[in-house]
């Protein structure tokens, strides 16, 4: 039988989400993110990032691997448009072991990491520990966290 769009419908087919503090700890073990940003349309652009999670905020920032521009529509939208999300998710064919982490935020731009930021990433991911990232980081600070665990 067709699932009910109403209110009540739409409840029944989803379970209650995960913990609060259980976002936070997945987020941070998380190894890639989606990041959405708003281009001067207001259309989406997605593009995968790695991160890391310090204090209240998430950075992220752009490494040397090779990229067609340097000039990174991400970073033109952030100053444009600071509203960001970015999401992390764990996906395999056993589907009580689903979850994901989407966390809504704003975002700022700085035209370098700060030390801390170099380090918490290159502690996350090795090929940052003997080639650390130097282009501009993006700073998250979360306005809303939102998640969601077959499990929970």
């Amino acid at each position: 039988p067709p699932v009910s769009s109403s209110p009540a419908g739409i409840a029944a087919r989803y379970r209650p989400g995960m913990d609060p503090a259980a976002w936070r700890t997945r987020l941070a073990a998380a190894r890639v993110a989606t990041l959405a940003t708003l281009d001067g349309q207001g259309r989406p652009h997605l593009v995968p990032v790695c991160f890391v999670c310090l204090d209240d905020r998430i950075v992220s920032v752009v490494d040397d691997k090779p990229k067609r521009t340097t000039a990174l529509a991400r970073l033109e939208h952030i100053e444009a448009r600071p509203d960001v999300c970015l999401l992390v998710h764990h996906y395999e064919e056993d589907w009580d072991a689903l979850w994901w982490v989407r966390v809504d935020g704003t975002a700022t731009v700085r035209d370098a990491p700060d030390p801390a930021m170099r380090r918490a990433l290159a502690a996350k991911y090795e090929p940052y520990a003997a080639r650390p990232p130097g282009g501009a980081a993006i700073v998250i600070t979360p306005t809303r966290w939102r998640g969601w665990s077959a499990a929970d």
